[in-house]
């Protein structure tokens, strides 16, 4: 389908740093490119860890606040001298062929403003910020349209298997027509709601067959 994915609005040239980067540099390098966090990257380009402002901050704190028990084998963030010390690991990271929204859920549930972008084999090939995302959402009520009907006209592929039309007002689609399968209706309303820019579907897409009333369970 055609929604806007993660690549069409990712940062391509991103800064990142090694696990063995002094903090220091980190936070010259958050200063400089006016960012609030920073991919740690292995080798081989692969994600390992994000380094943010608030992990930087928690080191400040652990370091000129009150000791805390020290528990074995765990090192305290205070102690930490390299980005790898400090990072936040595992890495939440999006890949670039994923929906904006895709991008936009991971960014809500983890609270986070920023997100490494990986290839299909987890290697860093991007950055995407929420402003990105902002930008991405920002869409007309007729471009939106353009690409509902698009995506219908590809997933319906012949007149014969039934005709849908779609009217957007404030990003809220509503679907109306009829299609051949009920499985259909489904799969239509699901993509459409991966659509950059749409604030909700209402769906009203009758069918002919319902061939999930006899899907086996699992």
């Amino acid at each position: 389908m055609t929604g806007t994915t993660v690549r069409d609005v990712m940062t391509r040239e991103v800064c990142s740093v090694r696990k063995g980067t002094p903090i220091a540099d980190v936070i010259g390098t958050l200063a400089n490119r006016g960012i609030s966090a920073v991919p740690v990257v292995g080798d081989d380009r692969d994600v390992v860890g994000v380094v943010s402002e608030a992990d930087l901050l928690l080191r400040h704190v652990e370091s000129t606040g009150t000791p805390r028990p020290r528990v074995p084998g765990i090192r305290s963030k205070a102690d930490g001298r390299t980005a790898a010390d400090v990072m936040s690991t595992p890495a939440i990271t999006v890949e670039a062929d994923l929906p904006v929204t895709e991008a936009a859920r991971l960014m809500v549930a983890h609270r986070i403003k920023r997100l490494p972008v990986i290839d299909r084999y987890g290697k860093l090939t991007g950055i995407v910020s929420r402003a990105d995302l902002v930008r991405a959402f920002v869409r007309t009520d007729a471009e939106i349209r353009d690409e509902v009907l698009r995506d219908v006209s590809v997933l319906i592929r012949r007149p014969s298997l039934g005709e849908v039309e779609a009217d957007v007002k404030d990003g809220i689609v509503t679907l109306r027509g009829e299609v051949e399968r009920r499985s259909q209706a489904i799969l239509l309303s699901a993509l459409v709601r991966r659509i950059a820019g749409v604030v909700d579907v209402v769906d009203r897409v009758r069918f002919e067959w319902d061939d999930e009333a006899n899907r086996p369970a699992g």
